[in-house]
């Protein structure tokens, strides 16, 4: 065996073995202390745009679901105001209906009309005022007011798919005068001077429940699509997360392992390294 001084090949290999021992045993107290296994693009490249696209992705995912649990609230709070406003309009049935049974003289009219009166001034008052995040949801003719279709952005893409779209006309105005062709009841519009005249307003109150009846019912489908939004949109969530879980996320018992295993390396080749050092001394003995 050739003995050499300005060349010593033991130690050049065990200094390799040494670099490589703590290098990798960085890594995996890296990946230990992070919780992935890909922290920057040396660790794996193509892994790391993979991950970063599935990323961008659950964070709009996330946002979706966001947008879709508004649009719930949004669509919520218009059918709990016109339960309100069916509820009033149920009640000024059940009054009329009785001012035409021909048995009720003109003072208890009279009473009826002030009660009809005051849950007509109900019903417009909550028309006008009822908002949500800002938009007055039964009022168009407010600046604030919902005027065209509003669009749900329930998914993470630009097309049409992603949209749920509520009709402008679930937005229409539910005022007392529109919904029951009358303001005011005095005058030429007073609807109980008489049971002929209380008879013939069912008619118009009837139209006015129907037109409440039908919205309330189209809002129920419009809540049935965004829970099957929302439950798309969690599904998809979750599948994204175990994805991106495979592809970044460490074993942490793997690299545990790893880290000892390194770290024995690692003291192997300190030793060997120390020995490989003293290997030129021997031609001392030759001199």
């Amino acid at each position: 065996m050739k003995i050499s001084v300005n060349t010593n090949l033991a130690s050049l290999t065990a200094q390799k073995s040494l670099s490589g021992a703590t290098s990798r045993m960085n890594t995996a107290m890296e990946r230990m202390t992070t919780g992935y296994k890909i922290n920057s693009s040396k660790d794996d490249a193509a892994g790391m745009a993979v991950s970063s696209k599935l990323e961008y992705k659950l964070g709009s995912l996330k946002v979706a679901q966001d947008n879709v649990q508004m649009g719930s609230t949004l669509i919520e709070t218009e059918e709990g105001v016109l339960g309100v406003i069916n509820d009033n309009l149920t009640r000024i049935r059940d009054l009329t209906e009785q001012a035409a049974n021909g048995t009720y003289g003109s003072d208890a009219l009279s009473a009826i009309r002030i009660e009809v009166q005051a849950r007509m001034d109900e019903i417009t008052r909550i028309s006008q005022s009822t908002e949500y995040n800002g938009k007055y949801l039964l009022n168009p003719k407010d600046p604030n007011g919902v005027k065209t279709d509003i669009k749900l952005q329930v998914g993470i893409k630009s097309d049409e798919q992603s949209v749920i779209t509520l009709d402008k006309k679930l937005f229409e105005s539910t005022n007392a005068s529109v919904l029951l062709g009358v303001k005011d009841l005095t005058g030429t519009d007073d609807k109980y001077k008489d049971n002929d005249t209380a008879r013939t307003f069912l008619t118009d109150i009837d139209k006015a429940i129907a037109t409440v009846t039908d919205r309330l019912t189209k809002i129920g489908g419009i809540q049935q699509r965004l829970l099957s939004a929302a439950d798309i949109a969690e599904t998809m969530t979750s599948s994204v997360t175990s994805s991106l879980s495979t592809i970044k996320d460490a074993d942490i018992a793997e690299e545990s392992s790893n880290y000892v295993k390194e770290q024995i390396l690692q003291q192997l080749s300190t030793s060997m390294l120390a020995t490989a050092n003293q290997s030129p001394a021997i031609a001392l003995n030759l001199v």
